[in-house]
């Protein structure tokens, strides 16, 4: 199971938020490259980088962060928050993302998701899924439709994408241990890479994850930033 640290970056600052909620944030640094070469030093696989600015306002505020991150590490790092159009994919790749997560996109237009991996490839991007009580919120969680996350899994793994990012909004930034359950539930739906958001609390967690069958991998959040989860994550994982 590949680990992924999360970088939330908001104003070019590291910051973390609960349910999602701008309202609910805590400023970590003012240095997200300190902390992107530290959680690599950490056994990461990859980061996970989230530009909240363009989450909310769907303009990329945060990519001079981002590109001195990627020139930073030498492990891939992916990116959402924005990601609405061909030129703001192409500007993320362009920035030396190897991943580009679409969120609100995938959700209003799921017929522009195979033209975008026709485009890019499908294994360069993912689709993130933000579930509010099993729908899909959008527009940096302010908003839930009506479609299923599992509906939504299913089309975009039939458009091409390669990987499925889950977010249960209940249990982002809570530290209450992820929705196991429902992580079970997609992986029976689906063959394309999923990977967990939301939850994780401490090394238990990540253990308890990492034995789920096929469970690509497991995004870490508050958790290591609150010092919950310290030390090797590989060596947490085994």
């Amino acid at each position: 199971m590949n680990l992924l640290p999360a970088i939330d970056l908001m104003g070019g600052e590291v910051v973390r938020l609960r349910r999602g909620l701008a309202t609910e944030k805590t400023v970590y640094s003012s240095d997200p490259v300190a902390f992107a070469k530290k959680w690599e030093d950490s056994g990461a696989d990859w980061l996970h980088l989230v530009d909240l600015d363009a989450a909310f306002s769907g303009e990329p505020r945060n990519l001079d962060a981002v590109e001195k991150i990627c020139a930073a590490v030498n492990i891939p790092c992916e990116l959402g928050g924005g990601m609405r159009d061909a030129d703001k994919i192409q500007s993320a790749f362009d920035a030396g993302i190897s991943r580009v997560i679409l969120g609100t996109k995938a959700c209003q237009s799921p017929e522009a998701i195979a033209d975008l991996c026709t485009r890019f490839g499908g294994q360069h991007l993912a689709v993130g899924i933000d579930a509010n009580n099993g729908l899909v919120a959008v527009k940096g969680w302010t908003e839930t439709t009506s479609t299923k996350a599992s509906d939504l899994a299913l089309a975009a793994q039939k458009a091409g994408i390669g990987t499925i990012i889950y977010t249960d909004i209940a249990t982002d930034g809570m530290l209450e241990g992820p929705n196991f359950a429902e992580l079970e539930n997609l992986l029976a739906l689906l063959d394309c890479n999923l990977i967990a958001s939301g939850g994780v609390s401490c090394p238990e967690d990540l253990v308890r994850l990492a034995a789920i069958p096929r469970l690509h991998g497991a995004i870490i959040g508050k958790a290591l930033y609150d010092g919950r989860i310290t030390g090797n994550l590989r060596q947490i994982i085994g």
